[in-house]
């Protein structure tokens, strides 16, 4: 199945009504927004105090998490999915930095990163790039035309940041997590970042309440140990399941350590 091209995707932009990719894009210090994703950033701002610092802690984990597996697994294809809007240090860039032969697939279903998609298939010559138009919960589609690019007799390092929160049920997470995993060999590696409603609880429920009461999208918000059951049955790397700003951190921080948000992730190795 061909991908809609960008010039179909902009006919299916709706700016009237705010997008995930969109408002993230915002916090990130993107340009990629409307006013109404502004809007409903700035109101999550205000009812979440520290939004804009969970982005950026996920954002760097996304790069420290890419960086491990390229620099110390040997990994050198990527399957990422729901990848949201360009930006700096996009996978593709971390990955082809250590080896610029990292072939890398992103995946998303959201039109308005498809209008930007081609700013992720600027792989250096020696590797590849491409980008899917799909939804995570049609994993046979996916990685029936993942193949098209990435060798599925390697380890492959399925990334899955920001995404499975979208899937609410969480038999139905673990399931769809399953499946994307019996496709890859031995050696491949799980990375998962999800919201979480721990550390800022009371805050963190009124942010969910305004984006049900809202509609404006659905997010499931699960504890560290709910995205702990997604890495059931693989090696779990240090230091486990935790806050990602706290994953294998780097740089000075009080007390040596990070404050954790409210998102928790982790990698694990398929054996």
């Amino acid at each position: 199945m061909a991908d809609p091209s960008p010039s179909d995707a902009v006919d299916r932009i709706d700016t009237t009504r705010p997008s995930q990719a969109r408002a993230w894009n915002y916090w990130l210090g993107g340009k990629d927004y409307y006013p109404v994703d502004k809007e409903l950033a700035d109101m999550l701002e205000q009812t979440y105090p520290g939004m804009q610092e969970i982005a950026l802690h996920t954002r760097a984990f996304l790069r420290r998490t890419v960086r491990h597996l390229a620099e110390r697994e040997g990994i050198r294809q990527f399957l990422d999915i729901g990848t949201g809007l360009p930006t700096v240090d996009n996978t593709h860039e971390v990955a082809q930095r250590v080896d610029p032969s990292s072939r890398i697939v992103y995946v998303d279903n959201d039109p308005v990163v498809l209008v930007h998609a081609r700013a992720l298939l600027t792989s250096h010559p020696d590797g590849a790039c491409d980008y899917l138009d799909a939804d995570v919960r049609d994993p046979d589609d996916i990685l029936g035309r993942a193949a098209r690019t990435l060798d599925f007799a390697e380890p492959i390092a399925v990334l899955m940041l920001g995404v499975m929160g979208t899937v609410r049920d969480d038999d139905e997470a673990c399931a769809l997590i399953g499946r994307y995993l019996s496709a890859v060999p031995a050696g491949s590696f799980l990375v998962v970042e999800d919201g979480t409603n721990v550390v800022k609880p009371q805050a963190a429920a009124q942010a969910e309440q305004l984006r049900d009461e809202g509609q404006v999208y659905s997010y499931e918000l699960r504890t560290p140990e709910r995205i702990a059951r997604f890495f059931d049955g693989l090696e779990l790397l240090e230091p486990g399941v935790v806050s990602v700003s706290r994953w294998r951190y780097e740089g000075e921080a009080i007390d040596g350590v990070p404050d954790e948000v409210d998102a928790f992730g982790g990698v694990a190795r398929k054996s």
